[in-house]
């Protein structure tokens, strides 16, 4: 019987830089390094790890350029560009978020794993502050893996092997209901049609599980009836809520903070409008998330009171649209 969450990673003491954590189940301060510097491949090696144990990485202190910023992402894998954001027009890669009056924050304070709609969502995005608001602005994270160890075991049972499906539904009400604007949807919906990705995965670094469904981007259980697929992804939401598995970050100028997607939610507070708030962002493309185990059966995620029409292609009535 499961009666514990798993430990939290402990302080470590490392000859490269300063590790001090900062919350009870991620997030930690690294100092003693300059990242307007190159970096060599033992302390890559060693922010890495960090990253994967820690999910959150806070680095204070860091008078860094666009360049600077990209040099340190490419550490951890190719850059990638993100296909709705306000991206830096010489430089795709680059995401700056300059946000104030008559510019206000996109729906970043939804809690969300960044683009999950990916069929390989992004491994980790870095995040530096430039000009922060004298008061708010915060960041909140959120452990999905203490989420899912939380979890009984007979939900985590119920979990194992479900799929979920992930959609860029925000984004959609970017293009305008006009004929132009509905022919561009369409074009990205074939570049970025509906994936599925496992609801519990396993991280490539520490294999601890992870609750991987987020209210952003999931908009049901594959296979499953929708009642029961919205009620098991209501009840999965409420539990990032939960305080405990929080960590709330402050921002400061020249700060840059390094998330890991893999296993860490987030919410971007709002609450500073209109004061202005300049932020850099860049994202490392990723590989598609592990699952935790096998594939759930589809016979057994849904129990029909009568067949459904689609199963008789060749003997049903043909409708209007079909002839």
């Amino acid at each position: 019987m499961n009666t514990t969450l798993f430990a939290p990673p402990p302080a470590r003491d490392t000859q490269r830089f300063r590790l001090r954590r900062v919350g009870v189940f991620l997030g930690a301060e690294i100092t003693g390094i300059d990242l307007s510097r190159p970096l060599d491949d033992a302390t890559v090696n060693e922010l890495r790890q960090a990253h994967a144990e820690h999910g959150v990485l806070v680095f204070p202190g860091q008078k860094i350029t666009a360049d600077d910023l990209k040099r340190f992402g490419r550490y951890f894998g190719a850059l990638s560009v993100h296909p709705f954001s306000t991206n830096a027009a010489d430089s795709p890669e680059l995401i700056v978020y300059d946000n104030k009056e008559g510019n206000p924050p996109a729906p970043t304070d939804v809690w969300h794993t960044d683009e999950t709609f990916r069929e390989c969502p992004p491994m980790g995005t870095a995040l530096c502050s430039k000009i922060i608001p004298e008061i708010g602005g915060n960041t909140a994270f959120a452990s999905m893996s203490a989420v899912y160890e939380g979890l009984s075991d007979r939900l985590q049972q119920l979990l194992s092997g479900l799929e979920a499906v992930h959609d860029f539904k925000p984004f959609r009400g970017l293009f305008p209901d006009t004929r132009e604007g509905i022919e561009r949807l369409r074009q990205f919906e074939d570049l970025y049609p509906p994936v599925t990705h496992p609801v519990v995965t396993v991280h490539p670094i520490t294999g601890r599980k992870v609750l991987f469904v987020n209210p952003q981007f999931t908009i049901a259980i594959k296979g499953m009836a929708e009642d029961e697929s919205r009620a098991i992804l209501d009840l999965l939401y409420r539990k990032t809520l939960i305080h405990e598995y929080q960590y709330r970050h402050r921002w400061e100028p020249d700060m840059l903070v390094f998330w890991d997607n893999r296993c860490v939610q987030h919410s971007a507070l709002h609450d500073y409008y209109p004061q202005r708030r300049l932020m850099e962002r860049v994202t490392i493309a990723g590989t598609r998330p592990l699952p935790a185990g096998e594939a759930a059966d589809p016979a057994t995620l849904r129990r029909y009171l009568m067949p459904p029409i689609s199963a008789f292609k060749t003997s049903r009535q043909q409708r209007q649209h079909e002839r």
